[in-house]
């Protein structure tokens, strides 16, 4: 059998298209026809020797063996980036101060700034992680270039809004939901201290359904809600980002919707150096795939 040897082309039409979740936003997104990123998947299937995709009502799943093209073909793609960048941005240097949510901070973080430390290696990274207000504020005030935070509903003049996340209710197995279900007690929540926008959206959720609450455990960082919730002292609101592995999603229903919120890069100047704008770029990359 001959050596397979994947077009790069050809795993970043697949690649956008299961993080889309549609092969025309892909070929929308990669400036392609819809007729081109089919010939990419085609030729993948073919290379492959198995079907990657299967229909599922109308739209279509990852076989087994599209799964694991998936891992590799995204490894293969960031590399590719990764050297790119490296051989284009040789002459980056300076510093570059970036601020983000804690939320990002545990796995976002480490990703982000080791693909652009080894692709930049003359560049400084100075990174912070604070709330919303001091993000924002700090960026105002020159004292962060970037800043990764949620929309709260306060613009900077330079300001990328990068996509939503959606908000759910999050509890551990240790949890007892038996009792405020029938109506015995309030609702405990595990919360930020006030104000916070996840704290509100959760309080105002429960009051517009007549259900009853109180704050259990407050906390000023995210290990601190995390332990508490794991520990079984109640619910939080946050997004998928940064959720551990031992928390997990209140089934649907169980609580009222809640709405998604957004994320959004503030910069300190609309043309900042080159360093700062491979940064933002790489951070926009990352949050909208």
């Amino acid at each position: 059998m001959g050596r397979v040897t994947f077009d790069l082309d050809d795993l970043r039409s697949y690649v956008t298209g299961i993080e889309l979740g549609s092969f025309a936003k892909a070929a929308e997104r990669l400036g392609r026809s819809t007729s081109a990123v089919s010939a990419h998947l085609k030729k993948l299937e073919q290379q492959v020797g198995t079907p990657i995709l299967a229909k599922a009502g109308r739209g279509m799943v990852m076989t087994e063996a599209g799964e694991t093209l998936l891992g590799y073909a995204r490894r293969l793609l960031e590399l590719n980036d990764e050297a790119a960048a490296a051989v284009r941005g040789l002459d980056l240097q300076g510093t570059v101060r970036l601020g983000l949510q804690e939320d990002f901070g545990e796995t976002f973080l480490p990703q982000v700034l080791g693909s652009f430390a080894r692709a930049h290696p003359r560049v400084r990274i100075e990174a912070r992680i604070a709330r919303n207000a001091e993000l924002i504020d700090w960026v105002l005030k020159g004292q962060l270039d970037l800043s990764l935070a949620w929309d709260g509903g306060i613009s900077t003049p330079f300001h990328q809004m990068l996509g939503q996340r959606q908000m759910h209710w999050i509890t551990s197995p240790h949890f007892e939901r038996a009792s405020w279900r029938q109506g015995d007690e309030p609702l405990p929540l595990v919360m930020f201290d006030a104000p916070c926008l996840m704290r509100s959206a959760a309080t105002l959720a429960l009051d517009r359904a007549g259900i009853p609450w109180r704050i259990a455990f407050t906390s000023r960082s995210l290990n601190g809600v995390w332990a508490a919730v794991s520990a079984g002292l109640g619910v939080t609101v946050r997004t998928d980002a940064g959720l551990p592995s031992g928390l997990s999603r209140l089934p649907p229903g169980t609580l009222p919707s809640l709405n998604a919120l957004g994320v959004v890069l503030h910069r300190a100047e609309d043309h900042p150096s080159g360093a700062i704008q491979r940064l933002a770029q790489i951070v926009a990359d990352r949050i909208q795939n």
